[in-house]
């Protein structure tokens, strides 16, 4: 009988309610949005409510230059987290959801692996809360609202030429990154050359990560650069008037969500940038709740070390105001063989 595969061991494992999970973290059951039997949304009050208590040991998991299978770093972050309860201690685990883009291509799932799984891992590497979805409609607001301008008389005189804001989908789908729209009759918009980005490198999606409150939030929408008029001059979300719109859809998304490992151990997870386009880290209000939620804090910072962990340091925690203590380097033997030039 061979190993058993990833889903069937997390299939097998015995979750607790998540009332009992966030009990372990200090949160009371009143600040959670349950979705479902498995997911839960932490209102952003738990920030108030747990800062009396004491702030845990912040560690972030980062890498070597990975290959396109990834190296593990997740099954690492996990596999930590859970092992701090063997020695006595408290561990809340902070993580990005996975796109669907991967989760569906060459590299897969982003759920851990093994006996080291955030689970339901089927839930959090398909559509988990509906936080990708909410982004993609947000981000794709904002460009229907830039082609409306346009054809409503463009007065802010966009210059057609040089509009920077395209529009996302969840998905790999090389055949849309560049297309050609308001084909059709007078009334179909303004014929133009776009294209789709993946969700996961949408500016919402960086904005998510980093806003520390709904207002935040807002307010980094409103400065969002969509393009420049014939001067020269940057257009914004605000000058469209859609900034706040975009907050609203946001409105739920902006909640970390809670899950747990196969052992139980609490799981944030919130928000999903890539690391080589945007900062490649999960949320600041995710890592605001988790601070002081047990002994330490355990994150993952995307891509290798040179992308993820240096804007870890360098964005995310002069956004937070939250300095790590410790870093772990993850190295394989299949990633220091592809760095030799010997081997593909």
């Amino acid at each position: 009988m061979g190993f058993p595969s990833d889903l069937e061991i997390a299939r097998k494992a015995t979750a607790k309610p998540l009332t009992d999970i966030a009990a372990q973290m200090g949160i009371g059951s009143e600040f959670l949005e349950p979705y479902g039997k498995s997911l839960a949304k932490i209102s952003l009050d738990a920030i108030d409510s747990l800062k009396s208590r004491p702030k845990a040991k912040y560690v972030v998991v980062t890498a070597i230059t990975p290959t396109p299978l990834g190296e593990g770093k997740t099954t690492t972050t996990v596999g930590l987290g859970q092992a701090m309860k063997h020695i006595g201690k408290k561990a809340t685990i902070s993580l990005r959801q996975p796109s669907m883009g991967p989760t569906f291509g060459i590299k897969g799932g982003a759920a851990g692996g093994g006996y080291s799984q955030v689970i339901p891992m089927e839930l959090l590497n398909l559509h988990l809360t509906g936080d990708f979805h909410a982004v993609t409609a947000a981000h794709n607001l904002l460009s229907a609202m830039v082609d409306n301008h346009l054809h409503q008389g463009n007065e802010l005189d966009l210059d057609i030429d040089n509009i920077t804001w395209r529009r996302v989908m969840d998905v790999n789908d090389r055949s849309l990154r560049n297309v050609i729209i308001g084909l059709g009759t007078k009334e179909d918009g303004v014929v133009r050359q776009t294209g789709f980005d993946i969700t996961a490198a949408s500016e919402v999606m960086a904005i998510l990560a980093l806003a520390k409150s709904k207002e935040d939030m807002r307010a980094r929408f409103a400065r969002i650069v969509v393009g420049y008029d014939t001067k020269g001059k940057p257009v914004t979300a605000e000058q469209l008037s859609a900034a706040g719109s975009m907050a609203v859809i946001m409105a739920d998304a902006i909640k970390p969500n809670l899950l747990q490992t196969i052992e139980n151990t609490p799981v944030i997870v919130h928000s999903g940038p890539f690391g080589n386009i945007a900062h490649g880290n999960s949320s600041i209000v995710g890592d605001l709740i988790g601070i002081h939620s047990g002994d330490y804090l355990i994150t993952e910072a995307g891509f290798g070390a040179d992308m993820g962990a240096e804007k870890f340091f360098n964005i995310k925690c002069r956004a937070s105001g939250l300095v790590p203590d410790a870093a772990v380097l993850v190295a394989t033997v299949r990633a220091l063989k592809a760095h030799s030039g010997k081997y593909k």
